[in-house]
């Protein structure tokens, strides 16, 4: 796995160009890498069970000694895959006493949510139509 540190979306954009819709407008090369990136850290089973245990969570917000027992996974691996998904921007947290208490980041999913909605009233293409073909 790389060390590279995963940088959450918008950070440092100038407002509005963060995040086109993909399905309405090209990505550039910068958006598309930091897209990606966010994406790596949600192409894992462990970090996407871990990011659903803790969205779905009553009171918003779940202690890490209620996450690991769930995973056959020791502590520090749990800890690493926790650590891509703040970096990513996903989940972000806070320590009380012993223990780490994780919540959802709901503006970044919202932010995916949008970039991956088609905008509402677009008829869908046609999958039998020629390539380049107007509908």
């Amino acid at each position: 796995m790389s060390n590279q540190e995963l940088v959450v979306l918008g950070q440092g954009d100038a407002a509005g160009e963060c995040c086109p819709a993909l399905l309405t407008t090209p990505l550039g090369e910068d958006q598309a890498v930091e897209l990606a990136k966010v994406f790596k850290a949600l192409g894992d089973p462990v970090r996407l069970r871990l990011l659903s245990m803790i969205a779905s969570r009553a009171g918003g917000e779940v202690c890490v000694c209620d996450l690991t027992p769930a995973f056959d996974l020791s502590q520090p691996t749990i800890s690493h895959h926790l650590k891509l998904l703040r970096q990513a921007g996903l989940i972000d947290c806070e320590r009380r006493g012993t223990w780490v208490y994780y919540w959802l980041v709901p503006e970044m999913t919202d932010r995916l949510a949008a970039i991956l909605t088609r905008p509402s009233g677009d008829p869908l293409p046609d999958p039998t139509a020629p390539a380049g073909a107007a509908s």
